[in-house]
């Protein structure tokens, strides 16, 4: 009972570790099984819609059987391609959601039944026991199993955690669906009340944006050479325009090509080649860098290749 109230959540507080050792052992215990459990709860949501699909495939097949469309023996392939058949037939969330509630119901109801005689509470006693329960909130103001002795002892465990374990794995896939529904409400309704008044604050928003982040002739598409294959970024150029102090990052990007033009002709003077003045090595300042500039350059050269 103990290790069903910890996995499955509720937390009731009526049975907890008193020495340290356990309760270290608890943190451990409680770590792996909680995991655990909860991964059998979306595994059970997961195979729920499985079903739900292949009892839908199934009961489709066999209207097209009888009305003489799809032969008695066409048999598809199994395993694999039987899987991706089902991919189509994934039933709707409103379908998933009634029949969590009424599994769920069924369950609450089952175990009200069984509580309320052995327990000595009253059936809507049960039935707020068990919602308290199998929703995870926990409160222990009731509790089962908690008396000396009870007749039939152990099968009235047994069937308490059944029905714990199931009321909490159905109650926990049916928060996880409404929870779909919720949010395609809330989508709806903003979609609803998505009228003019949004789109012009939206309008002012963009234009407090632009007018704050980067000047208004700022060009939004890059330029590419295709001679020197370079990018000149449209967020430098406007920095650039509205006199801001540009970064070394952005001093680098907008002088990579100057710098590779530089690299190859130290190479070609180191190899003997005639040396070829362009336009670009004049206007920058930086044509007889050295050392950590070359190495740096062979850098960016190189990475520009990869672009």
């Amino acid at each position: 009972f103990f290790s069903t109230v910890l996995f499955c959540l509720p937390g009731f507080g009526m049975t907890t570790p008193a020495t340290v050792g356990g309760k270290i052992f608890l943190i451990f215990y409680g770590l792996i099984g909680c995991a655990g459990t909860i991964l059998f709860f979306n595994l059970f949501l997961e195979r729920l819609i499985t079903v739900i699909a292949y009892v839908m495939k199934s009961c489709h097949e066999r209207q097209l059987k009888r009305k003489g469309v799809l032969p008695h023996n066409g048999r598809r392939g199994s395993g694999t391609s039987e899987v991706d058949s089902l991919a189509g037939w994934k039933p709707s969330v409103y379908y998933v959601m009634l029949i969590l509630c009424v599994t769920s119901l069924i369950i609450s109801c089952c175990a009200s039944a069984m509580y309320t005689p052995i327990e000595g509470w009253s059936y809507f006693d049960s039935l707020y026991f068990c919602f308290v329960a199998f929703s995870t909130i926990g409160f222990g103001d009731l509790v089962s199993s908690q008396n000396i002795k009870y007749e039939s002892q152990g099968l009235y465990r047994f069937g308490n955690f059944v029905f714990i374990l199931m009321g909490v794995c159905c109650i926990y896939s049916l928060f996880n669906v409404i929870s779909i529904v919720i949010k395609q409400s809330i989508n709806w309704i903003l979609k609803k009340l998505d009228c003019r008044c949004c789109h012009r604050c939206q309008r002012k928003l963009f234009r407090s944006r632009r007018n704050v982040v980067m000047p208004g002739n700022v060009r939004s598409r890059r330029n590419i050479s295709i001679e020197t294959d370079a990018v000149n970024e449209s967020d430098t150029d406007g920095r650039r325009l509205s006199g801001e102090m540009i970064s070394m990052k952005d001093f680098l990007a907008s002088n990579k090509v100057s710098l590779a033009i530089m690299q190859k002709q130290l190479s070609e003077t180191a190899n003997g080649y005639p040396r070829q003045m362009s336009s670009n090595s004049k206007q920058n300042g930086f044509s007889g860098g050295v050392g950590a500039l070359a190495i740096m350059n062979n850098r960016l050269a190189e990475t520009s290749v990869d672009r």
